[in-house]
């Protein structure tokens, strides 16, 4: 196998690093030309016959949380034992089996952690402890004294192998770093050795991987895992930490960087081989999903990725990207929110709300052609759940915009949809379904969409399903309330099978009555008789719940001489809510009509 200092570039691609006719974009002021692509900045391997692209990711690697050790040391704030505690016992408790803890030389905090651990009932016997060190021997010795008594722990050890970090960093050459390497690699061993009651395991990273020469990683890596420092083996393997420490360059070559290393390591059975992506270029999650698909065993990252700079990879996104593809991440992230508030107190950072599956909005629309696609997606879902014989919750997923079923993480559908000036009738409709029980017509729905997007265009502001309540109130219901017609009493009796009265005493004391096929055709009889013709164009009932005491709502669209608009009655009977509906449609028809004729006045 081996390895180029070239690879074909997207500009080799007709139409790409050329001006074609279609794309107007020209030079722009930052000073590009000042750095180096990544293939002119080390050797890359020259992989003609990659396998990676063909492959899928049908299992979940050994996750390994660093926020205790890589992600605290990004903080601004660095983690107490106590907020330390409370992050170890979450990342059990989600089933992580190796928990990278602490840098134990670098702090007293962290030592003292570590040693909190070996003193207490903390570490379950199937979780194995990671501590971290660099290659120098005190700082080594005294990573030793922090892990004396816990009865499973990898020592990690590394060292920065790239040219700039040997160059400019450390002065020292190849032959040096492998050197210090060796001598470190030497004296972990003996002080491993001098422990024989412990199970300690080693691991070492090549920092900055992605950028150091291929060659110079296998020769760090065969020397350290021979027989002569830490003999690997099968039933006793070597961790070797391949890290995109500083992104740069696109995910496909750091996946050719780990399919070279994985193929040409020279005791591959002997190594779990792990990966350690940042997140420079934004692109963390792609590095370390393209890296499993070229060999990778084992994930370093952080909960929701913090980390310095952009952050370490981020482990839920990682998890819950595999299950969405139907393969069991084996961590338990069923109820995200809890998982986040106690994240969010130990970092004492915030999870963006656009943050992939945990963020506050992510399964949230405001678009009102995304909101209809859920919610005839969710109807669906549920119809296919019934036609089953399932629950919900067990159904096969397929609902537009919903990557995941949000219950799976433990959120509520309440919070999928919401509503502002962006949003449709399918939105609006399930939010007030969802929330208080109704099933607008569709009509309807067109109609109270457009006095939402009258509100909200004038506030600019999200509408809360409380307030959008108050609104479809405030237009279809209340109307019923105050008027000419509302009667201070009324009653309807059949007094032959299909003949109906209605008799009502209206405000202005007046008695009128009305016959009919049925008691709202005698209504709009009885208005008639009041000089206010009623023509019922769509009605439509339904209960909002079970039992004695659930209200009916009805929805009435009637027609008052020119004007057609919609009235709505709720009430623990079915037909006094009708009658309300009728009655609140006139109402909105007379104060329509009043307010045309008053403006066509004033305009004359």
């Amino acid at each position: 196998m081996s390895y180029a200092t070239h690879a074909t570039h997207a500009t080799d691609a007709p139409g790409i690093g050329t001006a074609p006719a279609w794309n107007p974009q020209r030079g722009g002021a930052m000073p590009s030309h000042r750095y180096r692509p990544a293939h002119a900045r080390v050797p890359l391997p020259a992989l003609t016959d990659r396998t990676w692209p063909t492959r899928t990711i049908d299992r979940a690697p050994l996750w390994v949380p660093v926020d205790l050790r890589d992600g605290n040391q990004a903080l601004a704030e660095p983690m107490d034992t106590a907020r330390k505690r409370r992050m170890f016992d979450l990342q059990v408790a989600m089933g992580f089996k190796e928990i990278e803890v602490a840098y134990p030389s670098a702090s007293r905090t962290d030592f003292d952690f570590v040693r909190h651990l070996a003193q207490s009932d903390a570490v379950p016997d199937d979780v194995t402890v990671v501590v971290f060190t660099p290659a120098r021997p005190d700082l080594i010795e005294r990573t030793f004294e922090a892990i004396d008594g816990l009865p499973r722990t990898v020592v990690h050890l590394y060292t920065a192998t790239a040219p700039i970090w040997r160059d400019i960093v450390l002065g020292r050459s190849r032959d040096d770093i492998h050197t210090l390497v060796r001598d470190a690699a030497t004296l972990i061993a003996k002080l491993a050795d001098a422990r024989p009651a412990q199970d300690i395991r080693f691991q070492y990273s090549p920092e900055v991987f992605n950028a150091t020469e291929p060659d110079y990683i296998l020769e760090l890596c065969d020397d350290l895992t021979g027989p002569a420092l830490w003999d690997a083996s099968p039933d006793r393997p070597v961790t070797l930490n391949l890290p995109a420490t500083v992104e740069i360059a696109t995910p496909n070559v750091y996946a050719d960087q780990i399919e070279y290393t994985h193929r040409n390591l020279a005791r591959r059975d002997a190594v779990v081989l792990s990966v350690h992506p940042h997140n420079d270029r934004g692109t963390g999650v792609a590095c370390a999903e393209l890296a499993l698909l070229a060999g990778a065993q084992r994930v370093e990252g952080c909960l929701f990725g913090n980390g310095e700079r952009t952050g370490n990879v981020d482990l839920v996104t990682l998890a819950l990207n595999l299950h969405t593809q139907g393969v069991d991440p084996m961590l338990d992230l069923s109820d995200i929110d809890a998982v986040r508030r106690t994240v969010e107190h130990c970092n004492r950072l915030p999870v963006h709300e656009r943050h992939p599956y945990a963020g506050d909005l992510v399964h949230t629309a405001f678009s009102g052609t995304h909101q209809d696609a859920i919610k005839k997606g969710l109807a669906h879902h549920a119809a296919r759940a019934a036609a089953l014989g399932v629950p919900p919750e067990q159904a096969p997923w397929e609902v537009p915009y919903l990557p995941i079923d949000p219950a799976d993480i433990g959120r509520a559908y309440e919070a999928v949809i919401r509503v502002n000036s962006q949003s449709g009738k399918g939105g609006i409709a399930y939010l007030l379904h969802t929330a208080y029980g109704l099933d607008l017509p569709r009509r309807l729905q067109i109609d109270f969409s457009r006095v939402v997007q009258h509100a909200t265009d004038a506030s600019g502001e999200e509408v809360t399903a409380p307030q959008l309540w108050d609104l479809f109130h405030a237009t279809y219901l209340a109307p019923y309330e105050q008027g000419p017609l509302t009667p201070a009493a009324w009653h309807t009796t059949e007094t032959a099978p299909g003949h109906h009265t209605f008799h009502a005493t209206l405000p202005d004391g007046r008695e009128v009555t009305g016959t009919g096929n049925g008691p709202l055709s005698a209504l709009t009889d009885a208005l008639a008789t009041a000089g206010t013709p009623v023509d019922i164009r769509h009605y439509a009932e339904h209960a909002t719940g079970t039992g004695p005491d659930s209200h009916a709502v009805a929805y009435a669209e009637c027609r008052v001489g020119d004007t057609t608009l919609w009235g709505v009655g709720r009430d623990t009977s079915v037909l006094t809510a009708s009658v309300h509906a009728v009655i609140a449609a006139a109402h909105r028809a007379h104060a329509h009509t009043d307010t045309h004729t008053d403006t066509e006045g004033t305009a004359r």
